[in-house]
């Protein structure tokens, strides 16, 4: 028994016990039966077997669940699920469309309304009842297990496209060990009489043609297959691979990958943010991020889309989050991970922002620079033919144009705009403005494979920034990807009992065979038509479930004393009010803002055409609209089939039937219900044992800790030659909620 435990004494035949609730309460972290005990079962004619139990487990066979190695390794694997690419690619395009540094207001504001609580919310349950997502729930709820089986179906249609972007990450990332970088200028094509420049490249940029026709190869539009392309289906088989020998051995091979996964981005982060503050023009682009527009704060748009960006930032909904948790030790303070992980989250985040914005000024400053030449050589030309010589200042030196600052030219194009009026336009000059270049909102794809290359081509030692910024966003997507993963993983093996390493080679062959899709010519468009229709609505609905599951199927008072129970602390009241009024409404809210969006806008996507060299938004064919919401379906479907099962008893309303449930030191002991007794207990909602005694008073069921001593010590079924035997029909026996 731990040294700090209090002892409650009851005279019962002289017996000392514990007490089951000072024992949950009172979790010695040293000690070795945290992951295996022994459940000892005497009948009454003397005989005595003895069976594995895994801690929170309800069978009797022998397991061990596995634990992290440290609280550091644990940290670093939910950081490194919640900070993703979306903080890369996201957040700085939502902070520039939404108001600049006044988007940070709103963001924070839901962060701390919903990120926060729900995030504690899965954290604290996964810890507590240490299973995956399809068991937590089951437990929770039987008509509601569902929720654990939608959440693997989302976790397995983000898998199948998240892991095909870190394949073209790999690919860019193979490619950046050249000088110049292959997306430095345009390609050339040399016939017998001349040499010219591609005209698809010609018409767009080298590092947009590079995406596009180099990388992708893409096709016109969705309709058009085009076969597979070799070099990306070789990186995607790469890529699985890779987080197949990761996850093979689950969190104890994971485990240490995350701390070079989880640690890396914030080097390359930091590095390129000390490199951008040292280049022109990049504190044009960090003044025009923090330049806040607060009238756009009072948009229903912005709250809207910081509300979902706080949502997909944590990870909630995906069950990773209860995956990972559930390895912890159950008296881990899990209100102060949720706490500090969310912040890193945030502050990563802006990090990746100012570094994104810093970076953006630079290539803004670059290509003013381009267009101030470009049209002060169209002013020379106009000199005299359209344009008066007088009309330029005397200070302005037009034979040197290389010279002329974007001040000069500013005031040249006032003057000239002035005088001509009306016929300015036919001047076909530009306005050459740096606001220009840095309100051109990119995010996603266009932002790392476009904007950002061709920002680094400018860098000295452009393929060493090449290689880190590569190597970086493959972290960052093995993060994500090995969280994803283990929220599919974790609840199969918890639920069925099967070898993880062949469960998680079968799964990332079938996920590989099924990426096929995403890597041929029109793959892209796939992508864009999964991220869009397969995780957003069936998220929200899964959360929603989760925390009405919680707060008003369960009970959120039985909750909070489970959580003291467990944390050793009552938490903030602000949490109860959180969990069952305001996160619900507000998600509510969210759920119906989102699909009010996405019903009133027709499924499209952004095709590349090859003659033009330009996008162009398509709308999906009639098949596209079928499989957009098919995946919808498909994702939430489990909810209503499960229920319909549980409710209509085609399956036990339980989780393994009629039986009462004891717990020390956080384990769960399954015990046949005994004749006579009518607990109508679950796994999860555990009651008092019947206060009648016993008919047979010889079948004690008691534990013993594993390795606590032979045979002989175990003479008094009472367990009076010991403390940490549980009497499973003690009458009054206190036992958690949970």
């Amino acid at each position: 028994m731990p040294k700090n435990s209090k002892a409650v004494k009851r005279e019962l035949d002289d017996d000392v016990t514990e007490s089951v609730k000072d024992l949950l309460s009172n979790e010695d972290a040293c000690d070795d039966s945290f992951k295996k005990s022994s459940l000892i079962v005497n009948n009454h004619e003397g005989e005595r077997k003895e069976c594995d139990v895994e801690e929170g487990g309800s069978d009797g066979e022998e397991e061990e669940r596995p634990a992290w190695n440290s609280k550091l390794q644990y940290i670093l694997a939910q950081v490194g699920f919640s900070v993703g690419l979306g903080n890369v690619w996201r957040f700085p395009y939502l902070c520039q469309k939404n108001g600049g540094g006044a988007y940070l207001v709103p963001y924070l504001i839901l962060l701390i309304l919903i990120g926060i609580p729900l995030f504690f919310l899965e954290l604290a349950v996964g810890q507590r009842i240490r299973r995956g997502s399809i068991g937590v729930w089951n437990y929770i709820s039987p008509r509601l297990g569902g929720i654990g089986f939608a959440s693997c179906v989302v976790c397995f249609f983000v898998a199948l496209y998240y892991n095909v972007i870190i394949s073209w990450s790999l690919f860019y990332f193979s490619q950046s060990f050249q000088q110049p970088l292959p997306w430095h200028e345009c390609p050339l094509i040399k016939n017998k009489t001349s040499t010219y420049v591609v005209p698809e490249c010609e018409k767009s940029s080298a590092t947009t043609y590079y995406w596009y026709r180099e990388a992708l190869d893409i096709s016109d539009n969705i309709s058009v297959g085009g076969g597979l392309n070799w070099k990306m289906t070789v990186c995607l088989l790469v890529a699985w691979s890779i987080v197949c020998l990761a996850m093979i051995k689950g969190i104890q091979s994971s485990g240490k990958v995350m701390y070079f996964s989880s640690l890396f981005p914030y080097v390359v982060l930091i590095c390129f943010l000390v490199r951008a503050l040292l280049l022109k023009g990049s504190v044009d682009g960090i003044r025009h991020m923090f330049t806040p527009k607060l009238e756009i704060m009072l948009e229903a748009k912005v709250w809207r889309e910081a509300a979902t960006q706080v949502f997909f930032a944590l990870g909630l909904g995906f069950g990773g989050v209860i995956a990972f948790s559930s390895y912890n030790k159950r008296d881990n303070n899990c209100h102060f991970d949720a706490v500090l992980v969310s912040f890193i989250n945030f502050f990563t985040s802006v990090l990746a922002t100012l570094v994104v914005f810093a970076v953006l000024g630079f290539k803004a400053n670059i290509m003013n620079s381009k267009c101030v030449a470009l049209n002060t050589n169209k002013i020379v030309s106009l000199l005299g033919n359209g344009i008066e010589p007088s009309l330029i200042p005397h200070h302005i030196n037009l034979t040197l144009v290389s010279q002329v600052s974007a001040e000069d030219y500013k005031q040249m194009i006032d003057i000239i705009e002035r005088v001509k009026e009306g016929q300015f336009h036919t001047l076909g000059l530009a306005s050459c403005s740096i606001e220009d270049e840095l309100n051109k909102a990119v995010q996603g794809t266009g932002l790392a494979f476009i904007a950002f290359t061709e920002a680094m081509t400018h860098f000295p030692a452009s393929p060493f920034w090449s290689v880190m910024f590569f190597l970086m966003l493959v972290n960052l997507g093995l993060g994500s990807m090995f969280g994803t993963i283990e929220g599919i993983l974790t609840p199969l093996v918890d639920t069925f009992k099967v070898r993880k390493e062949f469960l998680t080679v079968g799964c990332c062959a079938l996920a590989f065979s099924i990426g096929l899709l995403f890597v041929q010519r029109s793959g892209n468009y796939y992508v864009t038509m999964f991220d869009d229709y397969s995780a957003t609505l069936p998220l929200l609905i899964v959360v929603v479930l989760e925390n009405v599951a919680i707060a008003w199927v369960y009970g959120i008072d039985k909750f909070f004393e489970d959580l003291k129970d467990m944390l050793g602390f009552t938490p903030y009241r602000f949490y109860y009010y959180m969990w069952k009024y305001i996160t619900p409404i507000l998600l509510l809210v969210l759920l119906c803002a989102s699909f009010i969006q996405l019903s009133m806008t027709p499924p499209s996507y952004s095709a590349w055409i090859q003659e033009e060299a330009k996008e162009q938004t398509l709308h999906f064919p009639p098949w596209g609209i079928v499989v957009c919401i098919s995946l919808v379906v498909m994702a939430i479907m489990p909810v209503p089939v499960v229920f319909g099962l549980r409710y209509f008893n085609i399956i036990d309303d339980g989780p393994s039937g009629l039986s009462t449930v004891s717990y020390k030191k956080g384990r769960i002991i399954k015990e046949t219900a005994r004749p006579g007794e009518d607990d109508d207990t679950s796994l999860i909602q555990g009651k008092s044992p019947s206060e009648q005694p016993s008919p047979m008073p010889g079948n004690s069921i008691y534990r013993k800790q594993s390795g606590s001593g032979g045979p002989d010590a175990d003479t008094a079924p009472n367990g009076r030659y010991g403390i940490g035997y549980l009497m499973a029909d003690l009458p009054d026996m206190p036992e958690s909620d949970l």
